[in-house]
């Protein structure tokens, strides 16, 4: 077969030979990463088969990890999966500087609210203390790769949304109140589908799984500084733990 129709006489099943010249077009970037395939009907029709034989030669690239399917949207060439590195100092913007990447927050929420059951748990306050909450969507390389929420005790960080708008970076801000530097004290690591709002910040379907994360990190006397929730897009980032 030479991109065309499929040799019936080759001895191979139509769909090992639909998917093998799909799968190098793909390897050759006829179609990019990120990319839409042609609708079934048209790829039918290129190569002379019915829907079912062309399903099975695109469910095999799935299967491999070189498309994804999505119900009512079509099929489309998986995208590189970004390493996001967790490690005792735990740093977005500087650990992707350093593989050379892009790496920034975007923010959607920046507020002063009472602190629910979960987050004053997490930091140690008692459930309806005001805490700062600084939500900022992921980028790597101008795509989104998760969604974050930080939350700092309002008491001991008076200011603070006020201090990361004029820095744009949570560990400068935190250095105004004498926070030189701080370490990641556990990382809890789950999966769910989102909801309808996580969906649409991370930009699927709610039909995909997402890692979802929690987090405390502390200063150098081991005081609780910070609470981070995160929501990750687990076709686009995996997350790597390192232990030193």
């Amino acid at each position: 077969m030479d991109g065309g129709r499929v040799d019936r006489g080759r001895g191979i099943a139509l769909w090992r030979q639909i998917q093998e010249t799909l799968e190098q077009e793909i390897m050759r970037g006829v179609y990019a990463a990120g990319a839409q395939l042609p609708p079934e009907n048209e790829l039918a029709a290129r190569f002379g088969v019915n829907r079912h034989t062309l399903r099975r030669a695109v469910s095999e690239l799935a299967d491999r990890g070189l498309v994804r399917v999505y119900q009512g949207r079509g099929s489309f060439v998986a995208e590189d999966i970004i390493d996001y590195r967790v490690s005792r100092r735990t740093r977005f913007s500087e650990h992707f500087r350093r593989l050379g990447r892009e790496g920034r927050g975007r923010v959607i929420r920046a507020v002063e609210e009472p602190a629910s059951a979960t987050v004053a748990k997490n930091l140690g306050l008692r459930r309806g203390r005001l805490v700062c909450v600084i939500e900022r969507i992921a980028i790597v390389d101008n795509r989104c790769i998760g969604v974050t929420a930080h939350y700092f005790p309002a008491e001991r960080f008076p200011g603070l949304l006020e201090a990361y708008a004029e820095t744009v970076s949570i560990t400068t801000a935190l250095q105004k109140y004498g926070v030189d530097d701080y370490f990641r004290e556990v990382t809890r690591v789950t999966a769910r589908m989102p909801g309808t709002e996580d969906a649409r910040l991370l930009q699927q379907p709610r039909t995909r799984p997402i890692l979802v994360t929690d987090n405390i990190n502390v200063d150098t006397e081991n005081r609780i500084i910070e609470y981070g929730y995160g929501r990750w897009a687990s076709d686009r980032v995996q997350l790597v733990f390192e232990p030193k």
